[in-house]
């Protein structure tokens, strides 16, 4: 008796070799290929210009450490101010994270000041006791290690304000201020006014300094 759900032996046959063929093609297929993730833009686009980072970002961040820790003589006597709660000492080590992270901004090539701004060079015969905009950059650009080097000074010193902190020494906050300080005149003195060099570096040894 036939099966009535094959007609004909051949057919049947036939049938069963194309369903086994089919079986042993998908088995061995490979897998589609995953679409290509897309293209990761790498390129940095600075925002700021070097000016504007200064003023901004660490000139103020850099205030939350040296506001932390003052001694005022006045007429009352001597007034001292130190943290003292958990959130005066959030303040003080946001600056610190923040100012060494703002060392890695300072490396990223960007425009001394934002464009419009006044930075044609000093007529001739009118020395400045600060270089033009242009100046600096010609500086920077023709020596990025040294530049790159004080970067690099300014994120060890916040780094150990940031150790300060997390020790709730309030005497170290009195040194770490002046080591700040210190890190950024140093490159000032560099590249900013370097011809107040050795005017600057006079006055400092008529500073006094904190010593614990």
């Amino acid at each position: 008796m036939k099966n009535p759900r094959c007609p004909g032996a051949s057919v049947c046959w036939l049938a069963s070799v194309v369903i086994a063929a089919l079986a042993l093609a998908q088995c061995n297929s490979k897998p589609a290929p995953a679409p290509a993730a897309a293209a990761v833009d790498t390129q940095l686009t600075p925002v700021l210009s070097v000016k504007e980072l200064m003023e901004h970002v660490i000139d103020p961040t850099a205030d939350w450490i040296f506001d932390a820790a003052v001694i005022d003589i006045n007429s009352k006597g001597i007034q001292t101010t130190v943290p003292v709660s958990d959130e005066e000492w959030l303040k003080v080590e946001r600056g610190a994270m923040l100012l060494a992270e703002s060392s890695n901004l300072l490396k990223m090539s960007r425009p001394m000041e934002p464009a419009g701004g006044d930075n044609a060079p000093p007529r001739p015969g009118e020395p400045a006791p600060e270089l033009s905009a242009p100046e600096i950059e010609a500086k920077v650009n023709a020596n990025r290690g040294l530049w790159n080097s004080h970067a690099d000074e300014l994120r060890k010193v916040a780094l150990d304000s940031l150790k300060i902190v997390k020790a709730r020494d309030t005497e170290g906050l009195f040194q770490i201020g002046s080591a700040i300080d210190k890190a950024c005149e140093n490159c000032h003195l560099e590249f900013w006014y370097p011809g107040d060099k050795q005017a600057v570096l006079d006055d400092q040894k008529k500073k006094v300094t904190y010593q614990k």
